[in-house]
């Protein structure tokens, strides 16, 4: 079976390139800003924080926020952010504070680097405060197949992300043995940015250490995907024509009081 633990440790001096590309998110940003607003939440936490991009948007709302991440390297990046954040180290599966603690739990793009999903929202469950509320940002590729060149062009990408992604109709089923009430789901944010030709190869998310899907591949693997991406170029060059490289990925979020 393919190992599907990421090594962000080694990812994370270069993943903020990502971000530069990505920084134009509004409609994330709003979703959980617009929930912690409902909730008049002030002690927030934000599970596989990483480098702490959406712990930056909390901090504008809520008076304390907390971030936990297993790298170290990622919670290095995170501590360089202007807001005053509190980072600490750990795992979804085990969260390390005291019941009650929080009135709102999230993840963005998190919860299939976890072992653990199902844990991570009965121990979402535990260090919320009564009427305090979790809730999942990310993609389900189970539902339809994303458009995204990578899976196109990378063997076997798309198969490894249906099997460490749960699927929403699971999530949610989770959310609600755990306890939780009022669970509900809805789309947040379509992320279009289609490239063309040669453009493509200056894709920070075509770079191996700027996504998960990537990283996951050998060198090999990473090598042979690049090189069908050039010749198709070369190829539709050739022919007089103009090759487009499509990537329309829908964000959704599941959430639970």
């Amino acid at each position: 079976m393919k190992d599907t633990h990421v090594n962000y440790d080694a990812l994370a001096p270069t993943y903020n390139q990502r971000f530069e590309e990505d920084k134009d998110r509004p409609a994330t940003a709003h979703a959980l800003l617009e929930l912690a607003g409902n909730l008049n939440a002030q002690r927030v936490l934000e599970v596989g924080c990483g480098t702490g991009r959406w712990l930056a948007e909390m901090r504008t709302v809520a008076n304390w926020c907390y971030g936990l991440d297993p790298s170290t390297g990622m919670l290095t990046q995170a501590k360089n952010r202007s807001a005053p954040i509190w980072l600490t180290r750990g795992r979804g599966e085990a969260l390390p504070f005291p019941d009650g603690t929080f009135d709102l739990v999230y993840c963005v793009n998190a919860i299939h680097h976890m072992d653990g999903q199902q844990t991570f929202t009965q121990e979402a469950r535990r260090v919320l405060r009564d009427g305090g509320a979790v809730a999942v940002i990310g993609m389900d590729p189970h539902e339809q197949r994303h458009t995204w060149y990578v899976y196109e062009y990378f063997e076997g990408v798309y198969e490894t992300d249906l099997a460490r992604f749960p699927s929403w109709e699971t999530v949610i089923d989770w959310m609600r043995a755990a306890g939780f009430q009022q669970v509900e789901r809805r789309p947040v944010e379509r992320i279009i940015d289609h490239k063309t030709s040669a453009t493509v190869l200056d894709d920070p998310f075509l770079q191996k250490h700027t996504s998960s899907q990537l990283a996951l591949l050998s060198d090999t693997e990473y090598a042979t995907g690049v090189q069908r991406i050039k010749t198709a170029i070369a190829e539709a060059e050739a022919a007089g024509n103009t090759l487009r490289f499509p990537t329309e990925l829908i964000m959704e979020m599941v959430w639970g009081y």
